[in-house]
C-alpha cells in the first residue's frame, strides 16, 4: 500500500501566561496508507481534534505548529507551504468533516451553494455543474430527494442529514485522505451506524485513507485497520484493532475499556478511570498517566519507554512482560 500521509514529532504550543510555552500535543507521530482507516481515540482534551486542525493548518491563533514538527503529504511537506498552494490541499487533498455541523454549516446558504463552493474553488466548472456535483454527492451520502434538500437552509435538516452535507462538502474536492472528527456526536445509535457505514462505503469506493477522530471504542471495532490511543497530547499505545481489542496493554487504554457496557457475560459495574485529563500546563512529570494509574510504581516518575507488545502493537509504558 502507498504512503500518503507522514507525521513525525507533531508538537502544537500554546503560550502559559506566564512566558512559557506549553505543548497540547506533545511529539505525535503517525502515518496513513491509502484506502486505510486509522482511529485515533482517546477522551476529551487529550488533544485529539488540534492534531486533526494541524494536518491543515487551521491550529487557532496563539496556538502554533513547532518548526521540529513534520506533516509529509505524499511528497509535500505541508508545513512549508503559504498562501495559494497550503490553500490548494484544504479540500483538494485532505477533506474534513468538522466535530459540529450546525455550527460548521452557514446558516444563511443553501447547503446545495456549500457544497458547491468547494468543487468551484478546485475544478473548472460552471456554476450549474458544480450544483450538479453537490446534488450527485447529496445522493451519494444517501439523503432522500437531493435536489430538494440542496434548495434547504442547515436549520431546516436534521441532525443526521447534517452530518452528510458534511460528509458532501468533505468529499466535493474528491480527497486522497478523509480526516472525519466525531462524525457521530449528539445523533443517536441507529444514525450513527448510518454515518459510519456510509463512510465505509464511499472509502472502498473511492480508496481513500481515513483518520477516525473518536472517543468511543465501540464504534471502532470492525471500522479501522489500526488504532492509536491518545492521551494528554501523546500517543501511548497504537495496534491493529483486533490486537488491541483482543489485549490492550497500555493501563490507560485497559481503563477505556473497562469503561464499556457489555450487553454479554455476567454484569459488572463500569469501571470509572478516576480523575480527569490534566492541563497541558500541568502535564505531570514522566508518564502522564501517572496520577490516575493503578499500576504505577516508582520508574514512572521518569519518561516511559516504547515497547513493542505484539506485531505492529506497541505502548509507552514502564510495565512490560510479566508484570503487564
Amino acid at each position: 500500500m502507498s504512503r500518503v500521509l507522514e507525521v513525525e514529532n507533531l508538537r502544537v504550543t500554546f503560550p502559559a501566561g506566564d512566558g512559557r510555552r506549553v505543548a497540547a500535543v506533545d511529539g505525535v507521530s503517525f502515518s496513513l496508507d491509502r484506502g486505510e482507516t486509522l482511529a485515533l481515540v482517546g477522551e476529551s482534551g487529550c488533544g485529539k481534534s488540534l492534531t486533526s486542525l494541524s494536518l491543515l493548518r487551521l491550529v487557532p491563533a496563539p496556538g502554533r505548529i513547532e518548526p521540529d514538527s513534520r506533516i509529509r503529504l505524499a511528497d509535500t511537506d505541508v508545513l512549508a507551504l503559504e498562501g495559494d498552494a497550503l490553500r490548494a490541499i484544504r479540500g483538494r487533498r485532505i477533506g474534513m468533516i468538522f466535530q459540529d455541523p450546525m455550527t460548521s454549516l452557514d446558516p444563511v446558504f443553501r447547503v446545495g451553494d456549500q457544497i458547491a463552493e468547494g468543487i468551484l474553488a478546485h475544478f473548472p466548472v460552471s456554476r450549474r455543474e458544480a450544483r450538479e456535483r453537490a446534488v450527485a454527492l447529496l445522493r451519494e451520502t444517501g439523503i432522500p430527494d437531493p435536489a430538494a434538500r440542496a434548495d434547504a437552509f442547515p436549520h431546516q435538516l436534521s441532525g443526521g442529514m447534517r452530518q452528510r452535507v458534511m460528509i458532501a462538502i468533505a468529499l466535493a474536492a474528491e480527497p486522497e485522505i478523509l480526516v472525519a472528527d466525531e462524525p457521530t456526536t449528539a445523533l443517536d445509535v441507529t444514525v450513527q451506524a448510518q454515518i459510519l457505514e456510509v463512510l465505509d462505503r464511499l472509502r472502498a469506493e473511492r480508496g481513500m485513507a481515513v483518520l477516525l477522530i473518536t472517543h468511543d471504542l465501540g464504534i471502532v471495532a470492525g471500522r479501522a485497520d489500526r488504532v492509536a490511543v491518545m492521551y494528554a497530547g501523546q500517543i501511548v499505545e497504537e495496534a491493529p484493532t483486533a490486537a488491541l481489542f483482543a489485549r490492550p496493554s497500555h493501563p490507560y487504554t485497559r481503563g477505556l475499556f473497562g469503561s464499556i457496557p457489555r450487553l454479554t457475560g455476567p454484569v459488572e459495574r463500569l469501571r470509572p478511570i478516576p480523575g480527569t485529563v490534566p492541563s497541558p500546563a500541568a502535564w505531570p512529570s514522566g508518564c502522564r498517566f501517572r496520577p490516575r494509574c493503578p499500576y504505577a510504581f516508582e520508574p514512572c516518575g521518569r519518561e516511559p519507554p516504547r515497547n513493542d507488545v505484539g506485531p505492529g502493537q506497541w505502548m509507552r509504558c514502564w510495565l512490560e512482560g510479566e508484570q503487564r
